[in-house]
């Protein structure tokens, strides 16, 4: 049997490991890159940190616009899949290499299995979220990290083909918590070093700043947004350590802002982060401000307050007990959530268990000796 996993996007890399390794003990795993994220710090870094299997396939598109760049992953896979004729196609999340994973294994009449399915933030002007709602109508099994997920998807009349599974980036995060950050903490401060003079070690003190979403950093309503952001960094006086997207950085300095950020010496900037060096950072962080998904799932998995940058959440669990705060693009919205001392309350369990890719894999099992 023939497996075609497509990933395109850091979270995916992150997502696709234990479950790879469950394949490659049964069926002919066929991964597919399409490019999207071609940076190596946010690409190659996690195949090798994580030990991921390499690409059979990795397409290049590195397309400036959504709209191009998904077509152009459209016509690369259908050549792909023509030619592999895979019996399932597997991707993961919301990116646009999900979508155009979607699209083509659609009219390619092959089924397709979407790992993270039934997340909604309820907002259609936020492009990943239209992603979600697409790639669940063409999907054939549905494996949900949450049980809100599966509520999500039975209210919109997807029944068939749902699985309640637990989360497979909360397993790879435990995973490495126990396996790599140990508790002598000499790998841990590895992490947090991060090869550069410019951290030292750092073990709290400091808030976690990452952002990339589109609505934030790019023209024309991210040029505003990123000036609100940069001014509430610029007034904030605690320590804060922020690894940046090339988009970011690129838009920085495209809208002028990017000598104004660096003037500040608390403000330490990065390249990047391997999935171990930012664990580490994440894990040893006073609070997250951040504008990612991903984050604010490890920030709540790893007990970090968490400030979410957006109107809505794909993760609304999170927000329960003050774990996460969702906050305006305003500079004083965002000053005072980094200045404030509240904490958050109980804690609870939302992911599911450690064991989310077992259930996944056994289902895909049965359902492939049923075909």
């Amino acid at each position: 049997m023939k497996i075609a996993t497509v990933v395109g996007a850091r979270p995916q890399f992150v997502k696709m490991g234990p479950l790879s390794r469950l394949f490659k003990k049964k069926f002919q795993e066929i991964v597919i890159h399409t490019g999207q994220h071609y940076d190596d710090n946010l690409s190659k870094v996690f195949f090798k940190e994580l030990n991921l299997f390499k690409p059979k396939y990795n397409l290049g598109i590195k397309a400036a616009s959504d709209i191009s760049q998904i077509s152009l992953m459209i016509s690369a896979l259908e050549k792909v899949f023509i030619k592999e004729r895979p019996d399932l196609v597997l991707t993961y999340g919301d990116t646009n290499s999900s979508l155009a994973c979607a699209l083509t294994s659609s009219k390619l009449n092959l089924s397709l299995a979407h790992v993270e399915a039934g997340v909604r933030a309820f907002d259609r002007n936020v492009p990943e979220e239209n992603n979600r709602f697409i790639i669940d109508r063409f999907s054939t099994l549905l494996f949900c990290p949450t049980k809100s997920a599966v509520r999500n998807l039975k209210n919109e009349g997807i029944k068939n083909g749902v699985f309640y599974t637990g989360d497979v980036m909360a397993e790879v995060l435990r995973e490495n918590l126990e396996q790599k950050l140990s508790s002598s903490g000499k790998v841990l401060e590895e992490c947090l070093t991060g090869g550069s003079s410019r951290i030292g070690t750092v073990h709290g003190g400091y808030i976690l700043v990452t952002l990339h979403r589109q609505e934030n950093v790019a023209a024309p309503r991210g040029r505003e947004n990123l000036k609100e952001i940069v001014n509430a960094l610029m007034g904030f006086k605690g320590r804060l350590i922020f690894p940046m997207h090339p988009r970011t950085r690129k838009n920085l300095k495209r809208f002028k802002l990017w000598q104004k950020l660096i003037s500040r010496d608390s403000i330490t900037i990065l390249e990047p982060q391997g999935y171990l060096n930012f664990l580490g950072l994440e894990k040893n962080a006073d609070k997250i401000l951040t504008d990612s998904g991903g984050v604010q799932k490890e920030a709540h998995l790893l007990r970090v307050p968490c400030i979410t940058l957006r109107k809505t959440t794909e993760w609304p669990e999170t927000l329960e007990n003050g774990w996460n705060r969702l906050v305006p693009c305003k500079r004083d919205a965002i000053l005072s959530a980094l200045k404030s001392s509240l904490r958050p309350g109980l804690h609870k369990n939302i992911f599911g268990s450690r064991k989310a890719s077992e259930k996944i894999f056994k289902i895909i099992t049965s359902w492939l000796r049923k075909r």
